[in-house]
């Protein structure tokens, strides 16, 4: 069996996962290098550690039989469930969050691991209740993705708990359910943002009164209109109910419900929102709102991307790092320091690499024979879709900043175990591929 594991071994998957390490070590090396070229930084070191560890780790999770993991996956939800509370509780702050536990200068990020074991379970529910009522189905499926990310948010950590929203988008929509339930889902969480931001924009930016944002600024107005979209969607409702051939009672409860969770949620996020993090949506859409403040750390990202050029400026020879110009940069912003060194063959070695991932992991949903392993690939995939996306659009600009790190290349060690975990997980389903007996 040991045997043919490594003739069958995903080496593809492996020396992708390999090249990103070893180029993330040598960033992060690269961001603790002074103009005087020495380095004032031992997270490279780290973080070889944790990449030696983590193979390991990776050879061991792919040689186990991931079917296993079925006995095991209400068990872990479970354990996810209590570690989150016990990290609210008694875990320390770093960066404004309470979301670490560990001993002296040693600590892990459990919701980072949390994310496995809520792939894990997602995965077996959604294998076990094929036969449910689809809609029964899809609360329940939301409600276990809703425990996590309610943790999480009150640590508060905006970034890692908005991760767990794609894995359940992603394993939902290969699950067999109608698209619009995840539609509805999607776009009640756009919405959500748009009333967010919207009078944040007005206030900051545009500097000007609009009438139709007024109902998202005076709470009475917007008390009306929460109260007429409810209304709308029960009348609707019961009309479905009276006249279940009719669509025109089921689309106008759809719609209605989705503006009538947005006006909700919207009002609640400007709440619970820190002022920090309402000021990164500012910047978002508008850095040059406070250039030498809040605006600065995207700004000098862009200068150290652009600066690098089509062949950048050479390894430990990037100025932005160097002269501290770029905030957390061998976390957040590593994708900076590579594009300025390497420029932008650099980058699009890195895209290359992830995209190899991605085929890979799209490779083995479209072979595997068992649908739990098929659940639980399509999670790794949102997963790492997820994080790439939103760091490298967020150090361009293009998205706000989340605090999302490069998988594989951003400093940290819970970050580098859960996506190399990962990795063993696809290799253990692709090994398994055909589903044939131990």
């Amino acid at each position: 069996m040991k045997l043919r594991f490594f003739e069958d071994f995903d080496y593809i998957l492996f020396f992708c996962m390999v090249v990103l390490i070893t180029m993330g070590i040598s960033f992060i090396y690269s961001s603790g290098v002074t103009t005087a070229g020495i380095s004032v930084s031992n997270e490279y070191v780290k973080q070889i550690v944790w990449g030696s560890t983590g193979i390991l780790l990776m050879l061991v999770v792919a040689i186990y039989d991931y079917r296993q993991t079925r006995r095991y996956a209400k068990y872990l939800y479970i354990f996810l469930f209590l570690i989150l509370v016990y990290t609210r509780l008694w875990g320390k702050y770093v960066n404004g969050a309470k979301s670490w536990l560990g001993i002296g200068s040693f600590g892990l990020q459990p919701s980072e691991f949390c994310k496995i074991f809520f792939i894990l379970y997602l995965a077996y529910f959604l294998e076990n209740s094929r036969n449910e009522n689809q809609k029964k189905r899809f609360f329940k499926a939301g409600a276990i993705m809703a425990l996590p990310v309610c943790l999480i948010l009150v640590q508060p950590d905006m970034g890692t708990a908005s991760a767990y929203i794609p894995i359940f988008l992603g394993m939902c929509l290969v699950a067999g359910f109608p698209l619009r339930y995840t539609a509805m889902f999607f776009f009640a969480g756009a919405f959500t943002i748009l009333f967010t931001v919207l009078p944040i924009w007005q206030a900051d930016i545009a500097k000007h009164t609009y009438t139709v944002i007024s109902v998202l600024t005076n709470l009475k107005l917007r008390l009306l209109v929460i109260i007429g979209l409810g209304l709308v969607t029960i009348i609707s409702v019961f009309g479905k109910l009276y006249f279940p051939n009719n669509k025109y009672y089921y689309w106008t409860a759809y719609v209605s419900g989705i503006f009538f969770i947005a006006m909700i949620l919207s009002y609640g996020a400007s709440k619970v929102l820190k002022d920090y993090q309402l000021m990164r949506l500012i910047i978002y859409l508008d850095p040059q709102v406070d250039p030498l403040g809040a605006g600065w750390n995207i700004n000098q990202s862009k200068i150290a991307i652009g600066s690098g050029g089509v062949w950048g400026r050479g390894f430990l020879n990037g100025t932005q790092s160097h002269y501290r110009f770029l905030p957390q940069q061998s976390t957040d912003f590593i994708f900076s320091i590579l594009s300025e060194e390497l420029g932008f063959a650099g980058g699009t070695l890195v895209f290359s690499l992830y995209f190899v991932i991605f085929l890979r992991c799209i490779y083995i949903m479209r072979v595997i024979k068992n649908e739990y392993g098929y659940y639980i690939a399509t999670g790794i995939l949102s997963l790492f879709f997820y994080h790439f996306i939103i760091n490298v659009g967020m150090v361009m600009g293009i998205m706000p900043i989340t605090g999302i790190p490069l998988l594989f290349l951003s400093y940290g060690g819970s970050s580098l175990w859960t996506a190399m975990i990962c990795i063993g997980l696809l290799m253990s389903i692709n090994y398994r591929k055909m589903d044939f007996a131990e």
